[in-house]
């Protein structure tokens, strides 16, 4: 029998979709719902399948950035032959894409007892929401914002790719939030921070999905649930970055700090009167 049913990979595929790339912390949502669905968050097959419908989000990020990727993709081709396309900086943000994930998937191996175990616990979550919030604020109200796209370099690439370690070890802290906020503390524009948080996630999170798939079945996940969750991921992730990219051109990041504050305030309540268990 499924660990999850057909309508709570709906529910959870939507959650997934909206936020994933908002920095808000996609995995500290989807444990607070689960939990509030009576789903237990440190069983093998939830984990898993948390996982597993990340890679719908991410097909929406290659979906949406297709023209981007297919230009740094051929760059990068080209350059493997030709020396003077080593020069593009297609050609070399590929390769930085590259290099930044090589962190957080020797981390999330080394780290993989403590990231399914003690980690996993919602009090975790509650407080890098809040502390995340902090870090966000800062970098927003610090930063610069006179640097574009174009004007990223192989350090930045690092640091940022880096920094998702932080949500790997602190679910709730936020992948996007991570990267996000430490290009902006780089002096990144805010629209150009977004734009690399999501170039930056497209190996990691893809490399977790796939990986976790075998561990998700085996654990008690029925195909059916994983497959409509991804699906729904898929479409609400693709409205969510069309939205964010929109948003953060116009907007600072202060509307998602005081909603991570509250949802953490939140979640700790909810935890301390015992409606949710960790």
């Amino acid at each position: 029998m499924s660990a999850i049913s057909i309508g709570q990979a709906v529910v959870l595929g939507a959650v997934e979709g909206v936020t994933e790339f908002l920095p808000v912390s996609s995995t500290g949502h989807l444990k607070i719902v689960e939990g509030l669905m009576g789903i237990p968050v440190d069983d093998d097959a939830v984990i898993g399948f948390s996982a597993v419908i990340q890679v719908g989000a991410i097909a929406a990020v290659l979906v949406y950035f297709r023209k981007d990727i297919a230009r740094i993709a051929t760059a990068w081709l080209r350059g493997l032959t030709d020396r003077e396309e080593r020069y593009h900086h297609d050609y070399r943000f590929a390769w930085w894409v590259i290099a930044a994930t090589v962190p957080i998937v020797l981390v999330g191996l080394a780290a993989k007892p403590l990231i399914k175990g003690p980690l996993a616990s919602l009090w975790v979550v509650a407080g890098s929401l809040i502390v995340g919030s902090g870090v966000m604020w800062v970098a927003d109200r610090t930063g610069r914002h006179k640097r574009g796209e174009d004007d990223t370099s192989f350090k930045d690439a690092m640091l940022v790719g880096g920094s998702q370690i932080l949500a790997l070890l602190f679910p709730g802290f936020s992948r996007s939030g991570a990267t996000m906020s430490t290009a902006l503390m780089l002096d990144l524009d805010r629209v150009a921070a977004t734009r690399l948080s999501f170039f930056l996630g497209i190996p990691a999170l893809t490399g977790a999905g796939l990986y976790e798939l075998k561990d998700a079945l085996g654990a008690g996940t029925g195909a059916a649930p994983l497959a409509v969750g991804t699906l729904v991921s898929f479409v609400v992730a693709y409205a969510s970055i069309a939205w964010l990219l929109r948003f953060v051109a116009k907007h600072s990041f202060n509307a998602f700090v005081l909603y991570r504050i509250a949802v953490g305030l939140l979640l700790f309540a909810l935890l301390g009167t015992g409606v949710l268990r960790s």
